[in-house]
């Protein structure tokens, strides 16, 4: 790292933190701390939840994925396309919940289920979310010492012991992000995300022409050509010997996806945060188009430190970086060696071949990725321990100062414990991987409760605990296999059970050939099925436990008309623009026509409804026709070599035109499209804030199944009884 460098990171990452240090004044209630007041626009939105959905983490992540396998299983992917193309654009589960008005998912479930529920599923989500989120901190502090060539040790003071520099930066930035929450919550996080993200668009596109000034499209086939037969990185048909990141990986990912299409609350704030369900929803469909460069940069970055290190032409280089990881990595376990050099190969190849000032901007994107994930992640545990274990327990609610207080000590205590297990915590499975078995103790059963209780009116109370149940036991027995195969259960079993670990070895074996895009092979060092597969086991457990015992259970329909805001009892804030002049033109006794409202086929196929503007059925129908054109290159590449085969050469040049061309064609239009929306977004939310009512009882309180805020302005409406 050149000086240069460092000034290309400092000087947006200021910008950044004094921007938001600008945001705290809004904050001025619960309802802007826990959703930024909910008055952000969609392109705000779409930017900022690209930003902290993204992350280091997951960027380390998906480099570990591509080094695995290649473009080849990232093919089947694309047999999603119509499924989240269909979800995308009908506002799937997202218009729903921000018709709830609910601030957090805890809160959705205590107005749907109960205070119980909405306690045990909270408290399920908390220790989930804080596991995951608590190894994000050592990789992305990581990524830090080993791009930046620091050494591994530091010494601070004279006759005391080195200290790990990676906790020195885990430190630094955990402060940093803490105080960039402590600010405002979410929305300072919502601020300082869509600010970083715009710095971060005009760096990827450097970054990708760079990448092409160093290496050739030839040069990067030829490395990629060097897999062994069964782990091809081009043909999506030779991969049988792939065990970790395969077919069934990515089709276990599809099914997870859809079902827990709302469950993740690492990013919740941002679910509550739209000004409307209508702008909830479009910033959703934007999401779309908001790829471009950054996924260009991802692939490309990971096919050029694949060639870098496997092809002829950069052999001195590849040497170079190994003798780095291999210097980095002393003193740890066999395991975690293996997982570290994993995680940090491709980001220090980067950091070898990437010219000066360009090292510098891919630094600086990374940063702000990781502030952003911290930033959210931290505001998100830190809020549903606060609003959804300790809030329903009280019978007096808080002040907004005290309450506000609380949620900001909260969030330091989820940063102090992600510290400390970050720094001693040794990680033996893929990111992607420990993602899914963390994640999976709440997703498994909250994808089933949350889809049933806002679209099934018949779902029970007792059919969620069923699922939350099943689903988190599920998981918990997948995590301890996994984290204690090699060193505890495997050993016991070979000592004092041979035959039971033979029976279990040959059922898995007979298993495995039944199912299709399955390997599962019995080995001393691994448990054989994935996280991603446990999380398959989880959903199917949950689902059937949900819908069985409330169809067991169910004495009366829940009125989910109520809930959501429809009807009589509808909001008259909440109503979109499109909406709002439907009902102006209906008091007008003049010949202007009414807005007619959508057909069948375009609420169904493209999402219209009576909120659509002209505007938002272009954005619509050129989101669809995109979607489909990438389809129809995959139907077209799949029906071809069902009755032919592409040659390497001819799988390269499939990817090239799909994966980049068509990535970086979009990104160039969509930089320039994204500022300027993102930038005007942000001056109307300032608009809005100065504006705003607050109401102090929109604090996430529930009063008989009903948002404590819809009382205070309906108290004529009679009370739901609690389902159950």
């Amino acid at each position: 790292m050149h000086l240069i460098d460092w000034l290309i990171l400092i000087v947006p990452l200021t910008a950044v933190i004094f921007i938001g240090w600008r945001a705290r004044q809004h904050v001025k209630a619960v309802s802007d701390f826990l959703a930024g007041g909910r008055v952000a626009g969609r392109y705000l939105l779409t930017i900022a939840i690209g930003e902290a959905g993204l992350g280091l983490i997951t960027m380390v992540a998906q480099f570990q994925f591509f080094y695995k396998s290649g473009f080849a299983i990232g093919f089947w992917w694309a047999i999603a396309t119509p499924i989240y193309l269909l979800v995308t654009l009908t506002g799937f589960a997202v218009y729903r919940y921000r018709e709830t008005r609910a601030m957090t998912m805890g809160q959705f479930m205590e107005i749907r289920y109960s205070k119980r529920l909405r306690i045990f599923a909270s408290l399920l989500c908390w220790v989930s979310g804080v596991l995951n989120f608590a190894i994000f901190p050592a990789v992305g502090a990581r990524f830090i010492v080993h791009y930046s060539g620091l050494p591994a040790q530091l010494s601070l003071f004279p006759g005391l012991p080195d200290i790990p520099t990676f906790a020195l930066f885990m430190f630094g930035f955990l402060t940093l992000a803490v105080i960039v929450v402590f600010m405002g919550g979410q929305l300072t996080t919502m601020v300082t995300d869509c600010v970083a993200a715009l710095f971060s668009y005009w760096m990827y596109a450097v970054i990708v022409v760079a990448i092409f000034v160093i290496f050739s499209w030839s040069q990067m086939t030829e490395a990629m050509q060097l897999r062994p037969p069964g782990e091809s990185m081009l043909n999506p048909f030779d991969t049988e010997k792939l065990q970790d990141f395969n077919i069934g990986y990515v089709l276990i990912g599809i099914l997870g996806n859809v079902y827990g299409w709302l469950s993740w609350q690492g990013s919740q704030g941002y679910n509550a945060a739209a000004v409307s369900p209508h702008e909830q929803k479009m910033a959703k469909v934007l999401g779309v188009w908001r790829g471009g460069l950054v996924a260009a940069m991802l692939i490309l970055l990971s096919i050029a430190s694949w060639t870098y290190m496997n092809h002829p032409d950069f052999s001195q280089g590849a040497a170079a970086v190994e003798a780095q990881l291999a210097a980095d990595v002393r003193g740890q376990t066999e395991a975690s060696t293996d997982q570290l050099q994993n995680q940090m190969r491709v980001p220090v190849a980067i950091a070898h071949f990437l010219p000066i000032g360009v090292t510098g901007m891919f630094f600086a994107v990374m940063i702000f990725l990781m502030i952003s994930t911290d930033t959210t992640y931290l505001h998100s545990w830190g809020s549903i321990l606060i609003q959804d274990i300790v809030l329903p327990n009280r019978k007096k609610p808080f002040t907004p100062r005290k309450q506000m207080w609380l949620l900001r000590f909260s969030i330091l205590g989820v940063a102090i414990f992600a510290f400390i297990f970050s720094l001693f915590f040794n990680q033996v499975t893929y990111i992607l991987m420990f993602m899914a078995l963390t994640g999976s103790v709440y997703l498994g059963g909250a994808g089933a409760v949350i889809l049933g209780g806002l679209y099934w009116k018949r779902g029970t109370t007792a059919g969620a605990w069923a699922a939350m149940i099943v689903g988190a036991g599920i998981a918990v027995l997948g995590f301890v296999f996994t984290q204690g195969w090699a060193d505890h259960i495997y050993p016991w079993l070979a000592e004092h059970a041979p035959e039971t670990l033979e029976a279990f070895s040959k059922g898995l074996e007979s298993l495995g050939e039944m199912l299709p895009f399955v390997y599962w092979e019995v080995t001393p060092d691994k448990f054989p099925i994935t996280g991603q597969e446990i999380y398959l086991i989880t959903i199917i457990g949950a689902v059937g436990s949900y819908i069985g015992i409330s169809l067991l259970t169910c004495r009366e329909t829940y009125n989910l008309q109520r809930m959501l805001h429809r009807g009589e009892y509808a909001r008259e804030e909440e109503v979109g623009e499109a909406e709002k002049e439907t009902n102006e033109q209906e008091n007008i006794t003049t010949d202007q026509p009414k807005r007619k409202p959508p057909k069948k086929w375009q609420r169904l196929i493209l999402g219209f409804d009576e909120n659509f503007t002209k505007g938002d059925k272009v954005l619509s129908v050129s989101v669809f026709c995109w979607s489909m054109t990438i389809f129809s290159l995959f139907l077209f590449a799949l029906i071809y070599n069902a009755f032919s085969r592409f040659t390497s050469d001819g799988w390269a040049t499939y990817f090239f035109i799909t994966k980049v061309i068509m990535a970086m064609a979009m990104g160039a239009v969509t930089t320039v499209w994204f500022t300027i929306g993102g930038v005007r977004d942000l001056r109307q939310m300032f608009k809005r804030l100065a504006t705003l009512h607050r109401n102090t009882a929109d604090d996430g309180r529930v009063i008989g199944n009903v948002n404590a805020d819809d009382l205070e302005s309906d108290s004529d409406a009679p009370l739901e009884k609690e389902p159950r």
